[in-house]
């Protein structure tokens, strides 16, 4: 007797372990949660850093980063142009965070220590901090002057510190706050926060570094962008470091751009002399060499005589290039290179870097340097330059051999 098979379900269930999930937070609940805690927390920054530290587990600071720092700093969420939301509603705001404290040093470092302990906890909020605070310095103008001074010695002790990057500083360029002198005043505060926790010469080297020393005269309108007018308001504001840099820097600048064009007109004028005369370029070479070499008081010292030797050289470098395009006028640079170092005693030790310096700078080839080793060297020094020069040889032999090999196997 058939039995009739009972109706089955199709499809299969899965049995599912709940597992520990981040609870799903709106803004709002995330602000409101957040206020909560550091109001419970109250002045101790222990504890605020503390309720940081646990709340993370569960609130998703990853989202809601902007919503994180701007209570954190400004004590609410802010709206574009940096208008708090909840301005009319004080049990959505709390007044432990940055814009609340005391205005001074001791105090914002304090609050800064918060922002360290944070984010050396999530690391992954090390970009969405740098973000914001960009986006807060775009916001100045919504801020009072208090606010301004304690957001700019929290960014120069976080720049310090090295939890910012000097880049934030890109913000204080836009024109609104340039022409309205409020990127120059909060640039002040800022710098002397910054050389409160670090010296001069670490604020000019990040600056540097930062491509940023180029910069800083775009901190004033155009019609003030003057060495002379930044001079003047940094030493008035107490900063002659960095007033004295900026003169550095713009000295610098202006040698280098005057070199340049030097050179540009050194060269069209050989190649005038050259065409006129008839002078073929392995005669220019060499006379070259001597001007470029008797335009400097050496030093009497041998080890410091190569530093100098190689400093003056690269900048020259360029200039020996254009008339070292043949072969023959190669070889005739090294020779006069040998003929130099042994006549000068002092430069006995620095003929194998000047001519590295002129293998890396494009002035000599490879193959320049290995015929002047085999059989084109003269005889002034001959063993001492050629065993100073053995291994920086070998090394040419061994890529050239590895090229040909790779060559062939294609």
């Amino acid at each position: 007797m058939n039995k009739h098979q009972k109706p089955v379900l199709t499809g299969q269930r899965f049995k599912t372990r709940k597992r520990d999930e981040k609870e799903k937070f709106e803004p709002t609940v995330f602000r409101d949660t957040l206020v909560q805690g550091l109001n419970e927390a109250g002045d101790d920054l222990e504890a605020v850093a503390k309720f940081l530290d646990s709340t993370g587990s569960r609130l998703d600071y990853r989202r809601y980063a902007d919503t994180l720092f701007d209570i954190l700093v400004a004590g609410s969420m802010l709206a574009p142009g940096g208008t708090r939301i909840d301005d009319g509603d004080k049990t959505k705001m709390t007044n432990h965070c940055v814009f609340s404290a005391k205005e001074d040093h001791e105090t914002i470092r304090n609050h800064a220590q918060v922002f360290n302990k944070l984010i050396r906890r999530y690391k992954y909020l090390e970009k969405a901090f740098e973000d914001a605070m960009k986006k807060l310095l775009l916001f100045l103008k919504a801020f009072t002057e208090t606010e301004q001074t304690k957001l700019a010695m929290l960014s120069g002790i976080l720049l310090g510190n090295g939890t910012l990057p000097p880049t934030i500083l890109t913000s204080l360029f836009t024109d609104n706050l340039v022409k309205e002198g409020i990127a120059a005043s909060f640039a002040v505060k800022l710098f002397k926060a910054w050389m409160a926790e670090k010296d001069a010469n670490s604020v000019t080297s990040s600056l540097r570094k930062a491509n940023l020393d180029k910069r800083l005269l775009e901190l004033f309108p155009v019609n003030r962008q003057s060495v002379d007018h930044f001079a003047k308001y940094f030493t008035d504001a107490g900063l002659k470091e960095l007033s004295d840099f900026l003169r550095v820097q713009q000295s610098l600048g202006t040698r280098k751009e005057l070199q340049k064009e030097l050179q540009e007109r050194v060269v069209l004028y050989v190649k005038e002399e050259m065409k006129r005369n008839d002078l073929p370029e392995t005669a220019v070479i060499g006379l070259l060499w001597t001007c470029i070499m008797n335009a400097v008081e050496w030093n009497k010292k041998e080890e410091l005589v190569a530093e100098q030797a190689l400093k003056h050289l690269k900048q020259y470098a360029p200039l020996l290039a254009v008339f070292s395009s043949q072969g023959q006028s190669e070889l005739i640079l090294l020779q006069k290179v040998q003929e130099y170092c042994y006549d000068n005693i002092h430069f006995m030790k620095a003929f194998q870097k000047i001519v590295v310096l002129f293998y890396k700078a494009d002035v000599l080839s490879e193959e320049a340097i290995l015929k002047w080793y085999k059989e084109a060297h003269v005889a002034k020094g001959k063993s001492v330059f050629l065993d100073q020069m053995k291994k920086f040889v070998e090394w040419l032999q061994n890529a050239e051999e590895e090229s040909e090999s790779e060559g062939e196997d294609n």
